[in-house]
């Protein structure tokens, strides 16, 4: 390990560290020199959200290692840089991106982002369409599923966190004092609970790409120019709107957090603004992926022959938007599914967990459980990203 970071920062005696990780699982700590600076990310052997009564194993690193080498090669400059890895510690030596700031927390302030939108819409239809049957080898894509399928722990934590526990009272729960009430009902709402159990099967059996597989607002970082992906410990073999819908859940609880952080001239200026950055998300990857569908796709599924011989481009349109709608549906379900487990669940959305006024913070997360209750039910009747947007704006008028 040494080697390459005296390469990156020269001798160690000048080196400073500090420890800046926030989330739930691991160390973070920036090391600078006059030489430069790096990023040196550890496993915990346990969830350090909870503590050591959570006991977990230290091989997530391996898989975040082999899913971020996979990531950056199918959208090159979207992801840090990897320096160094060692297994046998848990570590990863990678970039130190800066002046970048956790979009998480940008977004409960004023800066705007203007490619933000781009980036992730691209970044999302290149990840999912080349790491699935639609553009890979064969050979190539069963090997990576029977690698990813071994993140057996953190798939579990997937399968618990986000599509089980928010759903019935379980010790991890946790919520804002005065939503009692909106817990209750989510755990008495029958339709609710069976979408979430469609959707975990969904989850389980659907092995179509390789997943980031916890793609948040606080899992990206961001300068007025430039957008980057961390943290794909949990990466596994999923439907792609799991990745879609995660990330567009997040983009929606900004939005409701705009109220609490903000007079109300400028949340709902911050609002539209975090709207337009989800229909451009959507946008970007409706036509980046359509471009990939044209020009890659030569996987076991790509199908060039089955479509064009017989009705030419019209064929393979069909079935383009055959696959685009399934991808929305599911992206919509995830989506909704996400803003409960957030709100209700172990893990919550520093956008809503900082607004200091808990009557402010209950008031705007009810508003965000009643879009996402729309998005996981209800979602066969929005027929596109305008009109999902339209929901969101006129709950936050309720």
């Amino acid at each position: 390990m040494l080697r390459p970071m005296k390469e990156a920062l020269g001798a160690a005696t000048s080196w400073r560290v500090r420890e800046v990780g926030d989330g739930n699982l691991n160390l973070v700590f920036i090391v600078e020199s006059g030489g430069g600076s790096l990023v040196v990310k550890q496993a915990l052997p346990y969830a350090r959200v909870v503590g050591d009564s959570w006991p977990m194993s230290l091989d997530r690193t391996f898989f975040e290692f082999h899913a971020l080498t996979r990531l950056e090669a199918r959208d090159p400059g979207r992801l840090p840089k990897l320096l160094h890895f060692d297994e046998d510690q848990a570590l990863l030596v990678m970039e130190y991106l800066h002046p970048h700031i956790i979009l998480r927390k940008a977004l409960a302030e004023d800066a705007l982002f203007p490619q933000l939108g781009a980036h992730l819409g691209r970044y999302l239809a290149r990840t999912l369409f080349r790491g699935s049957d639609l553009a890979m080898k064969t050979a190539d894509r069963k090997s990576d599923l029977a690698l990813f399928s071994r993140n057996v722990e953190l798939t579990g934590i997937t399968e618990d966190l986000f599509f089980t526990d928010p759903f019935m009272i379980h010790p991890r729960n946790r919520h804002t004092p005065g939503l009692e009430e909106s817990a209750r009902a989510a755990r008495e709402d029958m339709d609710l609970k069976l979408a979430a159990r469609t959707l975990k099967a969904r989850f389980c059996s659907c092995a179509e790409t390789l997943l980031h597989g916890d793609l948040h607002t606080g899992s990206i970082m961001v300068t007025e120019t430039d957008s980057r992906v961390i943290d794909a410990e949990f990466a596994v073999y999923g439907p792609m709107g799991f990745d879609i819908g995660s990330l567009l859940g997040n983009f929606w609880l900004a939005f409701f957090a705009q109220r609490g952080h903000h007079a109300a001239g400028t949340a709902e200026q911050r609002g539209r603004w975090i709207l337009h950055v989800v229909q451009t998300i959507w946008d970007v990857f409706v036509a980046e992926f359509s471009t990939l569908w044209h020009r890659e796709r030569t996987g076991i599924l790509g199908g060039r022959e089955f479509f064009e011989d017989a009705q030419g481009l019209l064929g393979s349109n069909i079935a383009l938007q055959q696959q685009l709608k399934e991808i929305w549906l599911d992206s919509l379900g995830f989506a909704g599914i996400e803003m409960h487990r957030r709100i209700l669940g172990l893990a919550h959305a520093a956008e809503l967990e900082t607004i200091a006024d808990e009557g402010q913070r209950a008031a705007c997360e009810r508003r965000a459980l009643i879009m996402g209750r729309a998005l996981a039910v209800n979602r066969a009747s929005l027929p596109d990203i305008g009109s999902v947007n339209s929901l969101a704006a006129d709950i936050d008028g309720l």
